[in-house]
Parts: C-alpha cells; structure tokens; sequence
C-alpha cells in the first residue's frame, strides 16, 4: 500500500470515528431515502401529500433506529430505554416543526422559502444533534 494511500485510510477512519460526521451521513442517506420514496410512491399514482407523508414517517423511523445505532453507538434495545427515546425524538421532530414554521412565518417576505426553510433545517441539525448526543442517545459509563 502507498503512503498516500494509507495517509487517507488513516484520515477516513479517523472521520467514521467522528459522532458529527456520521450524524451528518446519516442524515444525508436518511434524506435520499424519503426523496426516493416520494418519487417511488409519486410513480405507483400516491397524490403528493400521501406520499410525503408516507416519506417523512419512513425517514422518522429509519433516522431514528440509524442515528441510535450507526451515530451515536447507542445499542440498548430494552423497551425501558427505547420507549423514551422515541417519545423524546418524538417531541423534538415537533419542536422542530413547530420552529420551522415560526421561522418561515417570520421570514417568508424577506427571503426565499428555501432559503428560509435551508436556515430553519440548519439551526435544527445543530440543537438536534447536541440533544440526541448529550441526553436523547446518552450511553452511561458503566465502572
């Protein structure tokens, strides 16, 4: 193997080890997914509301079980901690919601929606992802 070439394994296994990182791969691949389901369920004749409707629950449950598992190496599967999680990944989709369209309401004459929806999308990824590593996927130091 090449300097080179184990120079950037070296700098792409130092990357896999970043929860940031992975939360951000997760959150791109959880992305292609819904817009792939849209289109999917857009071909087979779904109306556009049914099928973003049917994206974002896939894309809730599949960034939740990958953010759990994949990002923040958070294996627990006991009812008595996967229950709670939910509910509090739950509450924060809509808190998020909830934020987006406040932000949208404030900001929709001066800007462009997606412009709007960009900036509101970006502010929730940062509280999201300091939520889901410092309280929501929190894995206890066991001595």
């Amino acid at each position: 193997m090449r300097l080179q070439d184990k120079q950037a394994s070296a700098w792409l296994s130092e990357l896999r080890e970043r929860p940031g990182v992975r939360y951000l791969f997760v959150g791109g691949f959880v992305y292609v997914c819904e817009i792939t389901a849209i289109l999917i369920a857009k071909h087979d004749g779904m109306g556009d509301i049914p099928a973003v409707a049917m994206s974002y629950g896939v894309g809730l449950v599949l960034s939740f079980t990958l953010q759990k598992l994949l990002t923040f190496r958070d294996r627990r599967s006991h009812h008595r901690v996967v229950l709670p999680q939910l509910a509090a990944v739950t509450a924060l989709v809509l808190v998020n919601f909830g934020f987006t369209l406040w932000v949208t309401a404030l900001l929709h004459r001066d800007l462009p929606v997606v412009v709007v929806r960009t900036l509101a999308l970006g502010i929730t990824t940062i509280w999201n992802f300091y939520l889901y590593k410092t309280r929501i996927f929190n894995v206890p130091i066991v001595d």
